[in-house]
């Protein structure tokens, strides 16, 4: 268990929040750079929302934004924390509404963040029963960002997203790591929404058909095992596992860094 892990539960959940919302942005740039692909104003879902490090960012752009959490004591956490514009829903998001087995680390309530409907033999040894949405059953309008991060059950979410993806060409973006599931469904399955890829591995997107991903994951694999604190405060090589995907006939923006703000 990783040190952010065992002190979470031992501190004020405000302080944990705050903490995750200020070390995130370190290790995942794409949180800094939301006004490249998400237009002010209107509906984000934030399907995996932790602490709330990317539902608090989302809601100085959004005017409101849904996070879907199954972990008890985390929705709890993001509900006294959270601002006011943001709506947390207790359940874990799947291809349709039910009951499922969420599985997590043993001797983890949720803190390190990589509960999953999709049990890992070698990271999941506790499990409990949730209720699952799909967001599409959510009956949320205006829809412009879905952000996923549901270690391997990203296939299932965006299956239960499919109307809302066809009818609002929301940006998406999804966690894809070859560790955890091969990523090709969901390319597939996104391809046939007419959505490419793009990845930020420095300071510019690139197109993802231009970017190993697998290999890279396979360099750096190491430095996904940090925790929280290590991957914010020591040197590290960058570790991409976060895809942005867009309608064809759109890429990320790049606008004036003196004038926009997250």
């Amino acid at each position: 268990m990783t040190l952010a892990a065992r002190l979470g539960p031992r501190l004020p959940v405000r302080l944990v929040a705050e903490a995750a919302a200020r070390l995130y942005p370190r290790f995942e740039p794409e949180l800094r750079r939301l006004p490249d692909f998400l237009p002010r104003g209107g509906t984000a879902v934030d399907v995996g929302g932790w602490y709330g490090p990317w539902s608090r960012a989302l809601a100085r752009r959004a005017e409101r934004v849904v996070t879907v959490e199954p972990v008890p004591r985390l929705a709890s956490a993001l509900r006294a924390t959270a601002p006011a514009n943001v709506e947390v829903v207790e359940a874990a998001a799947d291809e349709r509404e039910g009951t499922a087995t969420l599985w997590l680390p043993s001797g983890d309530g949720g803190e390190r963040g990589v509960s999953s409907l999709v049990r890992r033999e070698r990271v999941h040894g506790s499990a409990l029963r949730v209720g699952t949405v799909s967001v599409d059953g959510l009956g949320l309008e205006d829809v412009r960002l879905i952000k996923i991060d549901v270690d391997g059950g990203e296939l299932a979410v965006l299956r239960g997203a499919a109307r809302t993806i066809e009818r609002d060409r929301p940006a998406l973006l999804v966690e894809l790591e070859t560790r955890v599931q091969p990523p090709g469904p969901v390319l597939e399955l996104l391809a046939g929404h007419g959505y490419a890829g793009w990845v930020l591995p420095a300071a510019h997107w690139i197109p993802l058909a231009a970017f190993d991903l697998a290999g890279h994951q396979e360099q750096v694999a190491h430095v996904a095992e940090h925790g929280l604190l290590r991957r914010s405060l020591l040197p590290h090589r960058r570790y991409v596992n976060s895809v942005l995907f867009l309608p064809d006939d759109r890429g990320p923006a790049v606008p004036d860094r003196r004038r926009v703000r997250p």
